[in-house]
């Protein structure tokens, strides 16, 4: 799910920091955003927009945190809406809906550890791939 591959130059101290800001930022977003899903990825957005121009070795690790925070907005504004609907009662309390709310739980604990892996594991200077993730950030970014 997740690898551990050589990037093509060794990062100095400062941009192992930066691009494990970048997956703390999104830790932050979503402890203090979970309510409203859309706050995660302004601020991961924002982090990703300030160091645009910053390393490769950066650029990549924020944009993989954002990547990730695109398909988080999608499962959390589903699930948030979906309660929404059920509390003003305009859906009803379904099995669909337990099993939804379930696997929504479990993407967002495992968005959360593969997060603070990650960021751990990048702060030492190591170059941390997701899973889809990884080789989609490979195609909007150049190393």
């Amino acid at each position: 799910m997740i690898h551990i591959r050589p990037f093509s130059y060794r990062p100095s101290e400062s941009e192992k920091e930066q691009a494990s800001n970048s997956y703390l930022m999104s830790l932050v977003a979503i402890i203090a955003g979970l309510p409203l899903p859309i706050l995660n990825l302004l601020a991961t957005l924002i982090f990703y927009l300030g160091n645009r121009k910053s390393t490769p070795f950066v650029r990549w690790h924020c944009m993989q945190a954002l990547l990730s925070q695109l398909s988080l907005l999608v499962i959390n504004s589903i699930t948030f809406w979906w309660t929404i609907a059920i509390l003003t009662d305009k859906a009803q309390f379904s099995n669909q809906y337990l099993a939804f709310v379930l696997t929504a739980i479990g993407y967002n604990i495992v968005e959360i550890v593969a997060t603070i892996y990650t960021a751990v594991q990048t702060r030492n200077g190591l170059h941390v791939e997701w899973f889809f993730y990884g080789t989609l950030t490979n195609l909007f970014s150049t190393k």
